[in-house]
């Protein structure tokens, strides 16, 4: 998720559970502590990609930096009232993560592998704005600001409930209406009833949108999974290796530029997404000794 959610949601836990402002304060803190990941982003992109959400978002994470924050807090709060102050509010961040396409590497280090239920986008408003107007209309209502927030929070677990039903009732529909090896749907922006999809039918993907008010699947694209000697040279540059490791469905294609080979690769997961997003493009240029890799640019 976002990091407004995010902190709103550490927000609306916080006042839930405590009136004590100094734990307020280190539910907050906590809440957005496991992002700290995004500095990798100052480096390049490839290390971001590589290892955002990864360690700091694992179980390990989970259990060890709220022994950190108890540890620097235990003389003024005790010890084990912080500590479990700060792990519901760092557990909390990497379920609203959990939720999303993107994913989590909850097993890192030992598991580099992302795990998600796909039910959410990375920005989701049904998520945001419950909490957001829970604390708008607590500043109102202050006798009943438990309450609300209690209840913004119902209404985010019965949404995330309504959207596992709808996502498994899209993934049957499509199951229906093409053939395929492999079904994948994942959420769309502010959409509850169309949901993207990516099949993989003997050596091509397939992907559009299924919507469930017309009870039908759209195609979008079509994508030939190939092994030219361009693309297998390809997969040799640092950016190529860092997207693999992250895609789910990724599929390439070449071009040429005058005397240069350009390899795109896309991550189909997220091909409903404008401008190229999680993407790469790789310049080559032929030789009697074969293709000799020019530059690459990662698009996330």
């Amino acid at each position: 998720m976002d990091p407004v959610t995010h902190a709103l949601s550490g927000f609306v836990l916080g006042k839930t559970i405590t009136k004590n402002k100094k734990i307020l304060v280190i539910i907050l803190i906590s809440t957005l502590l496991p992002d700290i990941d995004i500095l990798l982003r100052l480096h390049s992109r490839e290390l971001f990609l590589m290892y955002h959400r990864g360690i700091t978002h694992g179980v390990g994470a989970l259990f060890i930096f709220p022994i950190l924050t108890a540890l620097l807090f235990h003389k003024k709060l005790g010890f084990f009232k912080t500590y479990f102050a700060s792990f519901l509010a760092y557990a909390l961040h990497i379920l609203l993560d959990f939720t999303n396409q993107y994913g989590v590497k909850i097993l890192s280090p030992l598991d580099w592998n992302y795990y998600s239920l796909s039910l959410a986008f990375v920005v989701d408003p049904y998520v945001l704005f419950p909490l957001l107007f829970a604390l708008l209309l607590s500043f109102k209502l202050k006798n009943q600001a438990k309450v609300l927030y209690i209840v913004s929070m119902i209404f985010i677990v019965i949404y995330m409930g309504t959207k596992a039903y709808l996502k498994a009732e899209a993934r049957d529909l499509l199951k229906q209406k093409i053939e395929a090896h492999q079904y994948r749907v994942y959420p769309l922006v502010n959409d509850f009833l169309r949901w993207w999809f990516v099949a993989k039918h003997s050596d091509e993907y397939i992907t559009g949108f299924v919507d469930l008010f017309t009870k039908k699947v759209y195609f979008d694209e079509r994508y030939k999974i190939k092994n030219e000697p361009a693309i297998l040279k390809s997969k040799e540059s640092k950016s190529v290796k860092v997207f693999l490791s992250f895609a789910k469905h990724p599929v390439a294609e070449t071009k040429h530029e005058g005397d240069v080979t350009v390899v795109l690769w896309r991550e189909l997961s997220y091909g409903f997404l404008p401008n190229d997003r999680f993407t790469v493009k790789v310049w080559l240029k032929d030789s009697p000794q074969g293709y000799k890799i020019l530059n690459s640019n990662l698009r996330i």
